[in-house]
């Protein structure tokens, strides 16, 4: 099984073929925008049609212009560090849904939800950038075609494998093994890797909009004190742990202050 994942690991370094602007690193992504964006668009307003889109309140307007804000703030980082076009195929779109869930959630192409769950948890207007720019993040990087791109290598290596095992109890224990070893070992790392750089470049537009990244820190405060501490090891999630989260916060917020001064942001709002 070790070779089978090695297989992979070397199928994911060879594929990687899209540089992330924000951290300047190689990331394994081989569905081009031209592909992915149209079906993302799609699901996404058949998400629309069968849930209820909250209008014309408060919390809506707060979603609608925090995310407008941004995105916009993303934008001006991009063109500064010579990335004008990269958001030419983006349709940004940012809607409220009645849900009690605690979430928010990204598609490909800027395509944003917030459930009416969170927005207690947000709090306020600043806490409402945390999680936008966290979410927006994920849609600059293309967390979601990553993802894609690592889940057809993840298959791709089970193929491999029973292709080349054909004693049948064998090939029982390879299927076994590598779901767990290829979950545990490769995908859910691979996951917690993206929550983290979504945080990460969401302080950093978040500043650049204006509002203060420390927020973030007792955003996850907040998130952590609503879970009641109830969460899997770290290990066995697809998020780093909220104590990772808020430490991490903590440490990059100043820089992202730093980051957002360039840009002549001088006071944040929280």
């Amino acid at each position: 099984m070790k070779r089978i994942l090695l297989i992979v690991a070397v199928m994911m370094t060879v594929v990687a073929c899209k540089t992330n602007p924000f951290t300047g690193k190689k990331t394994l992504n081989f569905y081009p925008n031209s592909q992915i964006f149209p079906m993302a668009f799609a699901q996404y307003d058949e998400f629309l049609k069968e849930n209820k889109v909250v209008e014309g309140t408060e919390d809506a307007r707060m979603v609608t212009n925090v995310g407008q804000k941004i995105s916009a703030a993303a934008e001006r980082w991009l063109t500064a560090n010579g990335y004008p076009g990269y958001l030419k195929d983006y349709r940004w779109e940012y809607n409220l849904v009645k849900d009690d869930a605690v979430n928010a959630w990204a598609m490909p192409g800027g395509k944003i939800v917030f459930y009416s769950g969170i927005m207690p948890i947000a709090k306020n207007e600043a806490g409402v950038a945390a999680i936008m720019g966290h979410e927006v993040a994920h849609a600059l990087a293309d967390h979601g075609a990553q993802r894609m791109s690592a889940g057809t290598l993840q298959q791709l290596g089970a193929v491999a494998g029973n292709i080349a095992i054909s004693d049948p109890e064998k090939r029982n224990v390879f299927n076994q093994a590598y779901g767990v070893g290829s979950t545990v070992g490769v995908m859910l790392p691979f996951s917690r890797s993206h929550e983290t750089e979504a945080d990460r470049i969401g302080l950093q537009i978040m500043a650049i909009a204006g509002y203060d990244p420390m927020e973030a820190a007792d955003l996850w405060r907040r998130m952590k004190a609503e879970s009641g501490n109830a969460a899997p090891p770290e290990f066995l999630s697809t998020h780093p742990s909220n104590d990772t989260r808020i430490n991490n916060i903590e440490k990059w917020a100043p820089l992202a202050k730093e980051e957002a001064r360039k840009f002549g942001v001088t006071s944040f709002k929280s």
